[in-house]
């Protein structure tokens, strides 16, 4: 039989495993594992992009709203979304435009090295800054999983959408585009209806880390 000082530890620790799994959860969204909507979204230093520029999260500091669409040239999600994602750019593609939409790629296979995406934007003609992390950082920090994966920005830099672009993989079947509404949302200072989705798509390709005996 268990003594009384042996079920009152016992008591203890399952008491304190439930309140740091709970205030785990207070950091990381419904679907998300890191961040949750309302939470400052992670900054980055200069990254290269298709067009041989760098950019940083301080090049697109003049905007309202900034989207963040994760993705790669590998994943068959990914490729499916290309073309709406750059007509949402060109819809926002003017100098004075309040609006910023970049993509990032932060896969280490051959087929989404930075070579291959430059060969990418090229063939597809993307109006968008597509940059790449080698460090991986910057979609851990967003807490990406998924290729595609999109990220909405108010001009505080607050998350106010993540997730899915829209309701529908196949575009023909699309009723729902929640970072279009999400955009409009952000741009006149209100929240969205829909703050987070589940994103459909590839696994964002994180190499592993082996552990250390």
């Amino acid at each position: 039989m268990m003594s009384a000082s042996r079920q009152l530890f016992l008591l203890l620790a399952v008491s304190v495993c439930s309140l740091l799994i709970n205030e785990s959860l207070l950091y990381a969204g419904k679907y998300n594992p890191v961040l949750d909507v309302g939470d400052k979204a992670p900054t980055w230093e200069k990254l290269p992009a298709t067009d041989g520029k760098s950019y940083s999260s301080a090049s697109f500091q003049d905007k309202e709203v900034l989207v963040i669409a994760f993705t790669c040239n590998s994943c068959p999600y990914a490729v499916d979304y290309e073309d709406r994602l750059n007509r949402l750019a060109q819809k926002y593609s003017a100098k004075d435009s309040p609006v910023a939409v970049i993509a990032v790629n932060v896969n280490l296979v051959p087929a989404d090295s930075l070579e291959k995406m430059k060969a990418q934007a090229i063939e597809k003609k993307f109006v968008f800054p597509y940059l790449f992390d080698q460090s991986q950082k910057i979609g851990q920090a967003f807490g990406a999983t998924r290729t595609p994966e999109f990220f909405v920005l108010d001009k505080a830099r607050k998350v106010v959408y993540m997730g899915a672009m829209d309701d529908a993989t196949d575009a023909s079947k699309v009723t729902q585009d929640y970072v279009s509404e999400a955009i409009a949302a952000a741009l006149n200072g209100k929240q969205p209806e829909t703050t987070e989705t589940i994103a459909i798509g590839c696994n964002v390709r994180y190499k592993r880390i082996r552990r250390k005996n």
